[in-house]
């Protein structure tokens, strides 16, 4: 059945208690867009903005590629990304100076996080007048966020004390938050899969979860009404979009409904009542956040994100893959082969997880793209070598071509020091938040155009 008229890009399917956004569709773009306007179309389609960070550092000898330019191999670390080394930067030489001590003696961890998206020196305090600044996402977050339903997600796999001293006389807020919306306002982030989807797609705020679950009833039975209406009005590659979207949205319902019947929250965390819905395993946990995200990003419901693996200084065990320490302790590896080791394999997991959010968004068809094409993703951490706790040469990637304004697949080298923030003023340009400067910056990030 042919399109009657063109969709507004804020349209949603409606129903009692639940409001479901769309995916983009054909039918949302301009009508010169469709006749076959590139520039147009490539101009309608939203850009994205996420972070992802990893506590502890990495193992960088197997890491960091050994080549520059766009015939670089991908370092073991690094392997899951195969697929898609053509929609990768991998950046060397980047910094953040603003969490090495310069005065304030330890707590690296602490400051590797605060510093991460600010660019700016941590205020050494355990109580309660933190100050950072501005990270990346909320700049972006203020300045876009209005197009969206949620300026931003904050998500992530631990909670985390919001008080009190976790590294070396610096707030708990530190190690625990990636996000700041001011100086002293952490962007607390949320944990529990469940919580994140009904706030997602529940307009009710998720009041009527408890008739939904008396009934076994999903959040599209209270919208499939509206969703019918609308299929009548499209394409037949639009309405094959949506149906793909809405089995995508059923099929996060039910693997949250296993997790709710099968699991308890994890009992490392006493100190805080852990909601129902957590994953016990952390591999399911994260995916289901990845998951979540993806959505997020298909319905245009966010455009901006972080994600953190783990808080920073995490001590997490990954026993379930045969490597029972804590995390924390094994960074600092002395040089120990044995420790090397492990780490790799902590950092490989942690990639594949990566890899898996990557593809899902690869998988997802916008426009005249995929959504990852119309994305900017940062992965990487505050902390180069968790046992030298520096803060230069960091491991950063970038994947996704933010419309056409990157050039991917390559491996480039930056000076030593250069600023990291540099890179988000001009992630920022891309969404055409324009602002001179951000944290410690001295400049744009050149050569990402290619």
């Amino acid at each position: 059945m042919s399109m009657t008229r063109r969709i507004n890009r804020r349209a949603v399917l409606r129903g009692v208690g639940a409001s479901l956004a769309l995916p983009w569709l054909e039918a949302m773009a301009p009508a010169i867009a469709r006749a076959g306007d590139s520039a147009r179309l490539a101009k309608a389609t939203p850009r994205r903005m996420a972070f992802f960070y990893v506590p502890n550092g990495v193992h960088m000898s197997a890491w960091k590629p050994k080549t520059e330019g766009k015939d670089f191999l991908l370092p073991d670390i690094l392997k899951p990304l195969e697929s898609r080394k053509d929609d990768l930067l991998v950046l060397s030489g980047l910094a953040q100076v603003r969490a090495f001590g310069n005065g304030d003696g330890p707590g690296d961890h602490a400051r590797s996080l605060a510093t991460f998206l600010t660019g700016m020196q941590a205020l050494k305090t355990d109580g309660a007048n933190i100050r950072v600044g501005v990270s990346a996402d909320q700049v972006a977050a203020q300045a876009i966020g209005k197009q969206t339903r949620f300026a931003s997600l904050e998500l992530g796999i631990d909670r985390g004390p919001q008080s009190g001293n976790c590294d070396s006389g610096y707030s708990c807020a530190y190690s625990a938050n990636i996000s700041w919306r001011s100086a002293s306002t952490p962007m607390a982030k949320e944990i529990n899969p469940r919580l994140v989807f009904e706030r997602l797609f529940a307009a009710d705020g998720g009041a009527n979860r408890a008739k939904r679950d008396q009934y076994r009833l999903s959040i599209l039975d209270f919208v499939n009404e509206d969703a019918q209406r609308l299929k009548n009005r499209l394409g037949s590659t639009d309405q094959r979009k949506l149906d793909e979207y809405l089995t995508s949205v059923r099929d996060l319902e039910v693997r949250l409904a296993r997790v709710e019947q099968g699991s308890v929250a994890d009992a490392k965390a006493p100190d805080y009542p852990a909601p129902s819905g957590i994953p016990k395993d952390y591999a399911e946990h994260i995916r289901l956040m990845f998951d979540l995200l993806a959505l997020a990003f298909q319905g245009d419901i966010t455009r901006v994100a972080t994600f953190m693996y783990a808080n920073e200084g995490s001590t997490k065990s990954y026993a379930f893959m045969g490597v029972p320490e804590g995390h924390h302790d094994l960074s600092h590896h002395a040089g120990d082969p044995k420790k090397h080791e492990k780490i790799q394999k902590i950092n490989l997991f942690h990639m594949e997880q990566f890899a898996y959010f990557l593809n899902k968004l690869a998988s997802i068809r916008e426009g005249d793209g995929t959504v990852l094409d119309h994305s900017m993703i940062v992965y990487g951490s505050g902390i180069s070598d968790g046992n030298r706790h520096n803060h230069d040469d960091l491991p950063i990637i970038v994947a996704g071509k933010g419309n056409g304004t990157i050039k991917t697949g390559r491996h480039i080298v930056y000076p030593g020091q250069t600023p990291l923030n540099n890179l988000y003023l001009s992630m920022l340009d891309r969404l055409d938040v324009k602002i001179p400067a951000l944290g410690d910056s001295k400049g744009r990030l050149n050569g990402l155009e290619g």
